[in-house]
């Protein structure tokens, strides 16, 4: 039996699959914590492993999947480029370890469904860090609209601007990315639009791709850095996307959402265009009150999450058929 087989000790052990940027920063926030034990690091670099490796005291046991999967681990964390992660996930699941994966968890829906439909038939937990959820700002908004505070919204309008783009190479190339800006920050504004409204059923899908200012071309490698997409709800909500890399925006990133109902609005906004620092307001006709403002350090929450529900319960959490929802509206914009 693997040691993913059996329930977690008290204090899950996790293996660290990739530790650039974004996996080292999960690393250390679960270092910070304590809410978990770091068990084994695998990365294709064997600089980047054994620097990470000497902050956290744990062994580096080699750079693949199959490595990680043969150390002592209750769970793996995949932190690596996004053409792989299906595919690591799906390793992980079907030799019964719960999975945490950076977004997206696929690069299409197909790829997406094959790793929840993996984690159902496995009954192992699996998380996807959508981070803009854990946003102080955001759980204020989704408080308001489920209250009944704003009346019914009938309009969502969320944008994420980045005055520059992904400086990994793989992100620059459609077929190991999955897309461009759309499935890099888009995905955010989808996840956290229909995360607030509770998930209605999508009734519709349009939107358009730019390349360099020039309509992406179907059926080519065109990476989109402009993308807009409007997303109509079964409960008659509309939902327009904007996002986009290397934009002259004036200030690094633009990161807003507004939502509009028949009693009120709410709106989500970072803060003097950081990409860390976010506020929220509830509008009144032309004044707002602020709900939510900086510091708040949300960027390791739903990694935390998972971590915490790793130790109480490692079973399927079936709210992963979100991720699919969500995979399959971005498939339609890149569809349309």
């Amino acid at each position: 039996m693997s040691a993913g087989a059996g329930a977690p000790a008290a204090l899950p052990r996790l293996g660290f699959l990739g530790v650039g940027w974004i996996g080292r920063a999960r690393l250390e926030s679960v270092l910070a914590s304590g809410s978990a034990s770091v068990a084994a690091i695998a990365d294709t670099s064997p600089a980047v492993a054994a620097s990470v490796a000497a902050i956290a005291n744990a062994p580096v046991v080699g750079s693949t999947i199959d490595d990680l999967l043969k150390a002592e681990v209750d769970g793996v964390v995949i932190a690596t480029p996004s053409a792989l992660h299906a595919e690591q996930a799906l390793a992980a699941l079907t030799q019964d370890f719960a999975v945490f994966c950076q977004k997206p968890l696929g690069r299409n829906a197909a790829e997406t469904r094959a790793v929840v439909d993996a984690a159902a038939r496995s009954d192992r937990l699996l998380g996807v860090d959508l981070s803009y959820r854990h946003l102080t700002a955001a759980g204020q908004v989704r408080r308001l609209i489920q209250d009944g505070e704003l009346g019914r919204i009938f309009a969502v309008e969320a944008t994420f601007h980045n005055a520059y783009s992904p400086d990994k190479a793989w992100a620059r190339d459609a077929s190991l990315a999955g897309g461009g800006c759309l499935i890099d920050l888009g995905i955010h504004l989808v996840d956290l639009s229909l995360w607030l409204l509770g998930f209605p059923p999508v009734a519709g899908v349009s939107g358009q791709l730019m390349s360099q200012g020039a309509l992406c071309r179907r059926g080519t490698q065109d990476l989109e850095d402009y993308a807009t997409a409007r997303i109509e709800t079964s409960e008659g909500a509309s939902i327009s996307v904007t996002c986009s890399w290397n934009l002259p925006i004036g200030q690094d990133d633009d990161i807003r959402l507004s939502c509009y109902g028949t009693r009120g609005g709410a709106a989500i906004r970072n803060v003097n265009g950081s990409f860390y620092d976010f506020g929220a307001d509830r509008l009144h006709g032309s004044t707002r009150q602020a709900l939510a403002e900086p510091p708040d350090a949300w960027g390791g929450r739903a990694f935390e999450a998972w971590v915490q529900r790793l130790a109480q319960n490692p079973r399927f959490d079936p709210r992963a058929e979100e991720f699919v929802r969500v995979a399959d509206v971005l498939d339609r914009v890149y569809a349309s």
